[in-house]
This record gives C-alpha cells, structure tokens and sequence, in this order.
C-alpha cells in the first residue's frame, strides 16, 4: 500500500500544477463561488470548475451567466467550464473565460440533461464528433490558456465512443480529458465506467481524469489503483463530506485523514451561511443552504429530522436557530426531536449530479 501512495502525485495542464491531484468537480446550482470558497478553505483540491455555463447566456450579456464566472484568487487553479453546441458561441465565451483571468477553459461534453442536449451541448456533441471538432479547433485558435474537456462513456449505451472521442480531443489540441463514466441510460446511479479511463489514457498522451461516484477516501485510491489515472473529480461527495479532499490527501501523504468534530460541522454550515448572504439574496441564500444541510446531515443522528425542520424554515433566524438547537442536543448526547413531526414525515435530501441539481424550495 505504502509503495502505491508514492505513485499518486500531482500532473500538469501544460503548465499548471495540479497538486494535489484532485478537482472539485463542476455541479450546476451547487459549485458557486461559495461553495467553492468553502470547499478550498478546508484543503487538499487542486483544482476548482466553475459551474457549467451556457455560452447563449454568456455571449448575451446575460448577468446570471457573467457572475457564475466570478473565482477568488485563492481558488487558483481555476478552470470555467461552458456548455453550447454553437462554434462562434462558443469561441466568443471561451474569449470571455479568458478575459476574466481563468487559468483553464473547460468544454462540458457530459451532461445529459434534456434541456442541454436538445440544443446539441453537453452530451449531444458526442453524437457529432464534427461539430466538437469544429468547436474545438476554433477555440483553440482563440484562447492562450489551456484547453481541457470533460465527456461521457457515450452518448447511449450502444454509442460507447470515449476513446474516439478523446483522440479526436487531443488532435485538436486538449490538454486534458476527464470522463465522467455512466452513460445516459445508467443515469445518475450506480459505479460509473471506471475501466474507460485506463483505456483512453492508453490512447492518448495527455493527463487523464475520472469522476463518478466517489464518495470515500477508498473509492479515491481504488480509482487511482484501479485505473491509473492522473487525477479524481469529486462533486456529490464533497456536499456531503466537505473535508474529503484534506482527507485523501492526509492518507495519500501517509498523514492520518483529518477527523471533523461536531463543532466542525456545525462552523462549516454557519460559515457557509455567511458566505451565501454575502453573496446573494436572503431568500436565494437560504434555499442554497438548505440543499448543502441536506446533502451534509446524511448519515447523522437525527439527520432526517434537522433537515425536516431546515426545509420548513423562511427566515435567517429561523436557520440559525435549527442549527443551533440540533448541534447543542447532540453534542450533549440527547435525543433531536425536530418539529415533533413523525419519521414518515420527515424529507430526506435528494440525489444530485454534476449538471442538474434539484431545485430545494424557500
């Protein structure tokens, strides 16, 4: 075990140093510049995505879509990654990308959303290897920072085409390929198809990452292991573990992995409070925090009952009084008895991927 920690080590996007070689992964409505600031000050990311960003809104001057591409300097490296299927957009957004000082350009060739794909982005360009060719080529003329892209097994089952498609990636100039395995038919569950990436990093010369279901230190280093990749994305993960990128890199550094206390979890949430309403409306900064609560409580005592009780709160008093009221009776041993409603009533967080997070009312 000792001798395959020491083959896990940083790699370069050109010249950028990805170290450790780990990378928040992108998640829309989630890897906000809050969330991102958060995650960074806990440690142990290399690198931070942008949340994917519609280049029609971009290259429209639509506000939504400028702000999304706001970073902190110490967030750096910092990539922002655009979706779209039109090549003069996406060459315009690409220009913008790096005009605010992003250090990487990402191309979103993965999501498979609907409302995405009926445009021809995200996982739509995999059925037009033309069309992402054509994009690529003219991004690449266009921008000097480094081109990365992010794709899908295929775009169905019967279209397994990564391969193809990541030699096709690095021949117009990328210099990065991350896969996000499952195809659209497995949906958002299940292990994603890990053995891919081994098989495109046999084919291709440039750094090669995966991402898809890692949610533990193990499934990190099993990955590593397993595939001999470059590097390992993580998103849902680290909603639900905020310190999961520290702790790999403790184990990966032969460094026992940090162990957050109660009075951790409960700063980490009031931090990320204060960044939210710092950052946007009170009402819009009390949904972002409850979908965090949601995904950040699975698996603690009385969980489902602080959630319950998040999701029925209106008002910044109200959050910081649940908070307050479920870590004091934990932390003291006692039973968390919520709103008093019953367990069959209780709401429990959604599953969330990389390009369509559930919408949490306010």
């Amino acid at each position: 075990m000792a001798f395959f920690m020491s083959e896990i080590k940083s790699f370069k996007i050109r010249d950028i140093e990805i170290n450790p070689p780990l990378v928040l992964s992108p998640m829309a409505g989630v890897t906000d510049i809050s969330f991102r600031r958060l995650l960074k000050q806990r440690g142990g990311i290399g690198l931070t995505v942008s949340e994917f960003i519609s280049v029609e809104g971009l290259t429209r001057n639509n506000p939504k879509s400028k702000r999304q591409m706001r970073f902190y300097e110490n967030e750096r490296p910092f990539a922002v990654q655009i979706f779209g299927a039109q090549p003069e957009r996406m060459r315009m957004a690409a220009e913008m990308a790096e005009e605010v000082g992003a250090d990487i350009l990402d191309i979103n060739c993965g999501c498979p959303a609907p409302k995405v794909v009926k445009h021809g982005g995200g996982s739509g360009l995999l059925r037009d290897l033309p069309r992402l060719e054509t994009i690529l080529k003219e991004i690449k003329k266009a921008i000097t920072i480094p081109l990365t892209i992010k794709i899908r097994a295929g775009y169905t089952e019967s279209t397994i085409n990564a391969v193809e498609t990541a030699k096709l990636a690095e021949a117009c100039g990328v210099e990065h390929i991350a896969l996000h395995g499952r195809t659209k038919e497995q949906g958002y569950r299940g292990l994603a198809n890990w053995e891919l990436v081994r098989a495109i990093k046999e084919n291709v010369s440039v750094p090669v990452s995966g991402s898809g279901d890692v949610i533990t230190i193990q499934h990190a280093l099993d990955r590593f292991r397993d595939t001999n990749c470059d590097g390992v994305l993580i998103g849902r993960g680290a909603m639900a573990n905020p310190w999961i990128f520290r702790q790999i890199e403790d184990t990966i550094n032969g460094r026992e992995p940090f162990q957050p206390t109660l009075e951790d979890k409960r700063a980490v949430l009031l931090e990320y409070f204060d960044m939210l309403r710092e950052d946007m409306p009170q009402m819009a900064a009390i949904g972002r925090m409850k979908q965090l609560a949601g995904q950040f409580t699975r698996g603690l005592r009385g969980g489902a009952l602080f959630r319950t009780a998040l999701y029925h709160s209106h008002s910044v008093d109200e959050i910081l009084g649940r908070i307050s009221e479920y870590f004091e009776a934990i932390s003291a041993g006692r039973q968390y008895f919520g709103e008093g409603r019953e367990p069959s009533e209780t709401i429990e967080a959604p599953e969330l991927d990389s390009c369509e997070a559930a919408g949490v009312g306010v």
